[in-house]
């Protein structure tokens, strides 16, 4: 059994892609005991599909009727179910949230697709850059004039999806505890996305947001709250927007001009950002971090991934650790009282078969059985 805050918790996890097991890890690093549906005979189990990490995984041909009894079987014991087929798919494979809460009228069913359960592009494919189009996020990020800059796939698929299902679902695990009754959770990135961009619709509403992408304060348009390049090609970040640590910034740049008196006049940040790209431009990034990283100019140098596991505060925190020879991101956030742990490293598929299934409540003859009708 898993430790952290969702120790004792089952989840019945059925294999998707990208938000969804990336959701399936988040809860496993909190402590639920996942275990993974994969396709009998399918792929995967790669030590490096870090999102994949802490669960078990079971392989069955859900064309049986074994083993949609099998996984039915599991739900019963489940405290939450997690799935990221497009709307239809599970219902068609006798699993859908009618039967599954037939069955555990206390389960949690979660739900993960980029459109929705419902609405007109509801059955349409898409990825991540598709649904923060539709809500407004990707036009908002790149440069004046340029054409929108995807960010990753953080704000769709893991910020909007991943986080807000994980989050949906301990919500309505709170409350079946509380009820008795299970629902469904109905997780669309499209949705997800749209509620990371509240402070910006706030902002747009009162007339303090400009249409134009890197025009505005937190987009990259401020000369206080960007990327600069660095003599020897690299990069540093500043965000400089309170008074004190523009001043900061001021006293340790050598920005002693009237000009930069004029902190928040639009009109004047253009001019700004060329003074100080030039003014970065005369030390290194190492140079700059030994003048300002850990002051509250509100400063960092900008590093690359590998640059990342090497810092001395990810190091101090332990951000970044290695399982199995693969490095990857630590358990987050951090729990005082019910510290979360990775639970072990991504299973091949159909490693646990024997092993989850009787944990579960599965006789060894009802596994035989499974694997005699072929359904395991």
């Amino acid at each position: 059994m898993g430790k952290g805050p969702l120790s004792g918790v089952k989840i019945v996890e059925f294999a998707g892609i990208g938000p969804g097991p990336f959701c399936g890890m988040l809860l496993s690093d909190m402590g639920a005991d996942v275990v993974r549906i994969d396709r009998k005979g399918g792929g995967g189990g790669s030590k490096f599909e870090v999102g994949a990490r802490g669960r078990r995984s079971v392989a069955m041909d859900l064309k049986k009727p074994e083993a949609v009894e099998a996984c039915l079987k599991l739900i019963e014991e489940a405290d939450m179910l997690q799935e990221g087929f497009r709307p239809g798919v599970m219902e068609r494979l006798g699993l859908g949230p009618d039967v599954c809460l037939k069955r555990n009228p206390k389960l949690v069913y979660g739900r993960m697709t980029g459109w929705g359960q419902y609405g007109s592009l509801a059955q349409a494919a898409g990825h991540d850059i598709n649904y923060i189009s539709l809500t407004g996020a990707l036009h908002a990020i790149g440069r004046p004039g340029e054409k929108p800059v995807p960010p990753l796939n953080l704000v769709g698929d893991f910020g909007g999806g991943a986080l807000y299902l994980a989050l949906g679902m301990v919500s309505a695990l709170t409350s079946a505890r509380t009820t008795g009754k299970g629902q469904v959770v109905d997780c669309a990135m499209t949705d997800g996305s749209a509620s990371l961009m509240s402070m910006f619709f706030g902002f747009t509403a009162s007339g303090m947001w400009q249409p134009e992408k890197g025009t505005n304060m937190l987009d990259g348009g401020a000369h206080f709250y960007d990327t600069y390049e660095t003599s020897d090609g690299k990069w540093i970040s500043i965000g400089s927007i309170e008074p004190q640590f523009y001043a900061l910034l001021r006293e340790k740049a050598g920005l002693s001009d009237e000009l930069w008196d004029a902190q928040m006049d639009r009109s004047q940040w253009p001019e700004m950002k060329k003074k100080l790209e030039a003014i970065f431009k005369t030390k290194t990034r190492d140079e700059w971090c030994a003048l300002m990283e850990g002051t509250d100019i509100c400063f960092a140098p900008v590093l690359a991934l590998d640059e990342a596991m090497d810092h001395p505060h990810n190091k101090e925190r332990q951000t970044i650790v290695e399982i199995d020879g693969v490095q990857q991101p630590n358990v987050a956030p951090r729990f005082s009282g019910t510290p979360s742990e990775i639970q072990g490293p991504p299973p091949s598929v159909g490693a646990h078969n024997d092993e989850a299934l009787s944990d579960w409540g599965f006789s060894s003859d009802e596994i035989a059985a499974l694997k005699s009708a072929e359904a395991l």
